[in-house]
């Protein structure tokens, strides 16, 4: 399985997955760190997390696949969301909470 197809896989078969540098309990950047709390207020508590920094090939396939060069990086349900400034615009206007309460 080549790494786009892997990413397809993760982002399909979980309905929230966060690309992040690090892990929930040790993010390894303040934009990680933020993105796991902005869930945690949403009250999300099944988070598929994809530590960026294990895997070059998906560190660098994300961005690819997105067409978005930061991380971390949010889906939902298969959607790019976006990334930790545009989570952080969502949550401040309640758009991302709407997202968790289907």
């Amino acid at each position: 399985m080549d790494t786009n197809e892997l990413i397809k896989q993760q982002v399909t078969e979980n309905a929230v997955v966060l690309y992040m540098k690090g892990s929930p309990e040790a993010p390894m950047c303040g934009f990680s760190a933020a993105a796991v709390q902005m869930l945690e207020a949403c009250g999300v508590e099944d988070v598929a997390t994809v530590n960026v920094l294990a895997d070059e090939n998906i560190r660098q396939g994300i961005k690819d696949y997105s067409n978005w060069p930061t991380i971390p990086q949010l889906y939902i349900n298969g959607e790019f969301v976006g990334g930790s400034d545009i989570m952080r615009e969502m949550y401040q206007s309640g758009e991302l909470q709407k997202l968790f309460e289907k």
